[in-house]
């Protein structure tokens, strides 16, 4: 047989070679193979079928280069930067070696996308065909092609993955708001009795602050604010159930308000396993006696406001909820309420709030704007609140979820 036919039958197997190899890749991704299986795929073809002994591919994820796979390579390859790879440009060079890559290779080969870099193929060890060309420069047209065609592959693989992600978290945040829409009362009490207003801004979509007001029975009520560590959608979760526990024990059990904070701290340390803490406060009034029972559970302790202008902060109480396994110490406030006083209740979002001096607004700040509209009902009292802390704040932005929960007592 002459060279000639020898050449020519030679480039027929090798475009053969090369179309099957783009056609399993081509199969494998219309099949939806893992991106291990993708690169055993390519690693086949390159080390198996070309006959490259020593490869490394890095990849670009973010701000750094990562190995996604190599072999003929003894040690692990650590993560590089665009520093290492500045000496291959856009087409392939020769001899790379860098003092963080710790290995020298052959050819560098930069695989571009959309006229960005995503990924360089670095080999070494080529060795030689009969012929004295290596199997690299011999396909380097096929090698870029394919490699290519697999990190393309690799990087709408991740896309899609990170698109069922986000569309998983966007479905929980969609639950999460709809749920805490229900937590709070959808409407508070206006009467001659008590006229009760509230404020909620989540930071994120959902939040971890919470208020409630709830009848007890003709003569008493109910009222609490509470703000879990954290933010987010867990922290969402936790306080609907802690929602529910906390109406189901005023419902169901009965007991001493003293028992209700142990009973909801064995119930925070059950849905939290000691990962996430509630700050709490609870009051409970009594319309006919006019007695006020609280207790403050590590909250930012509320303003209590008489008609006369004096304040005071409702601190007493214990550690946060799910802090210890068993409280160690309970104590309960007591106040008689007269008429025309006022509590305001609030999370740390906002008096921790910073201007661009870095100064939090501050009890002291709330304590006087309280008595400077303490004849103001309480929808206008928020009102007020919640503009002076904008004021004050200017262009810094919210970092933390914030609740307000005004009650005025008749």
């Amino acid at each position: 047989m002459s060279p000639r036919i020898d050449r020519l039958e030679s480039k027929v197997k090798s475009k053969e070679f090369k179309l099957k190899a783009l056609l399993d890749v081509t199969q494998a991704i219309n099949n939806n193979f893992e991106i291990s299986q993708l690169l055993e795929l390519y690693e086949q073809v390159l080390k198996t079928d070309l006959g490259i002994e020593k490869l490394a591919l890095y990849e670009k994820q973010g701000k750094a280069w990562k190995s996604i796979l190599q072999f003929g390579i003894d040690l692990e390859l650590i993560d590089l930067s665009d520093t290492d790879f500045s000496g291959i440009k856009n087409t392939p060079t020769l001899k790379i070696s860098t003092s963080n890559l710790k290995e020298s290779f052959d050819i560098g080969i930069p695989i571009y996308h959309q006229e960005q870099p995503i990924a360089h193929l670095l080999v070494g060890d080529l060795g030689e065909e009969s012929i004295g060309v290596s199997p690299v420069i011999k396909h380097m047209s096929f090698i870029q092609t394919i490699t290519n065609i697999i990190l393309v592959a690799i990087r709408n693989r991740k896309f899609a993955e990170e698109n069922i992600i986000q569309e998983r978290v966007r479905k929980e945040l969609e639950l999460a708001a709809e749920m805490q829409a229900i937590l709070v009362p959808s409407e508070l009490p206006k009467n001659n009795v008590f006229e009760v207003a509230a404020v909620y801004m989540p930071h994120q979509q959902v939040g971890g602050d919470y208020y409630d007001f709830m009848h007890l029975n003709e003569d008493e009520f109910m009222f609490c604010m509470a703000d879990v560590s954290g933010k987010g959608v867990s922290a969402a979760f936790l306080m609907s159930n802690f929602q529910a526990y906390l109406r189901a024990i005023f419902t169901y059990l009965k007991i001493p308000l003293q028992d209700v904070i142990r009973e909801l701290n064995t119930r925070v340390m059950r849905s939290a396993m000691g990962e996430k803490y509630i700050t709490f406060f609870i009051g409970t009034y009594n319309t006919k006696t006019r007695d006020l029972n609280y207790i403050n559970c590590g909250h930012n302790p509320p303003v209590f406001a008489l008609p006369s202008g004096q304040t005071s902060l409702l601190g007493l109480g214990s550690v946060g909820l799910g802090m210890f396994d068993e409280i160690p110490n309970i104590m309960q406030g007591y106040i008689k309420v007269p008429e025309g006083a006022c509590i305001v209740c609030y999370t740390d979002g906002l008096v921790e709030l910073e201007n661009e001096n870095l100064e939090e607004y501050g009890v002291e700040r709330l304590q006087r704007l309280i008595i400077e509209h303490l004849n103001d009902d309480m929808d206008l009292l928020n009102s007020f609140i919640m503009a002076d802390v904008n004021r004050f704040k200017g262009s810094m932005p919210y970092i933390d979820d914030t609740a307000l929960l005004s009650c005025r007592f008749f």
